[in-house]
């Protein structure tokens, strides 16, 4: 467990630094371009491994995304299935590894150029983690620190509370949320993102949830890029017989709309 934590930590950790680092490229910042449109792409991903082990994979999801001058808006989904067994027994069958869906919903009212209140919801089911839901609600306030063509930085704190079903328990509480989200234009045809959030418990900061997602997405045409995206979960009080960190690494292609 010590190994897990030290592991999500450390690419958090590496992504901040990046995310800061990236300051001095912002020092004249231009201004973010107006768009009324909305953004939309989807993706899918396959994994296929046989040999010394056999397993499957598919993943999918979706994004869409609208900015003007006052108002933001994001939506997005995920998912995945998985199978896998080990090759050394030839009469061991196919056993599911990966089973989850996520969704998360935004919205932003801008009060200034940087300044902005939000509203969120995030929802999850992971049957390995054994999580039959898992829903987030948060309102509070996000300041973009960088705020640029090329670059966005942004940090959101505010309350919240979570319902959820794990390990065959139902329970809700109330919580708090610290996150941030980091975007970079590497060149006209590739990206890196990243964004993090801390969910603790209000009335006890030893139940925690972490999220953390890393990616890298590169245009191959003006509709279709590849994506590379690795996402981390570390539940510090998981279902019973269950570790506290999941860890997904996944490459697809995505298609815009």
């Amino acid at each position: 467990m010590q190994r897990s934590t030290c592991s999500i930590l450390n690419v958090l950790a590496a992504a901040l630094v990046l995310a800061f680092g990236t300051r001095a490229l912002a020092a004249d910042p231009a201004p973010t371009e107006k768009t009324n449109k909305w953004e939309t792409s989807a993706g899918l991903g396959f994994a296929l491994a046989t040999g010394n082990s056999e397993s499957v994979l598919f993943t999918a999801n979706f994004l869409t995304q609208h900015k003007d001058d006052k108002n933001e808006i994001r939506f997005g989904a995920d998912g995945g299935y998985g199978e896998a067994k080990s090759a050394s027994d030839p009469n061991a069958s196919m056993e599911k590894n990966t089973a989850f869906v996520r969704g998360a919903a935004q919205y932003n009212r801008l009060f200034s150029e940087k300044l902005y209140g939000y509203v969120r919801a995030e929802g999850l089911y992971d049957e390995i983690a054994d999580i039959d839901y898992r829903v987030t609600l948060s309102p509070g306030a996000g300041y973009y620190f960088i705020k640029n063509e090329r670059t966005l930085l942004s940090a959101e704190v505010g309350p919240g509370y979570i319902f959820e079903k794990v390990g065959g328990d139902a329970n809700d509480y109330a919580t708090l949320r610290v996150a941030e989200r980091f975007e970079f234009k590497l060149s006209k045809t590739a990206r890196l993102f990243q964004a993090a959030e801390y969910l603790p418990e209000v009335t006890d900061f030893g139940n925690y949830i972490i999220n953390g997602v890393l990616g890298l997405e590169a245009d191959i045409t003006k509709k279709m890029a590849v994506r590379l995206l690795l996402q981390d979960t570390y539940d510090n009080v998981p279902a019973p017989g269950r570790k506290c960190n999941d860890l997904k690494l996944t490459a697809g292609l995505q298609y815009k709309f």
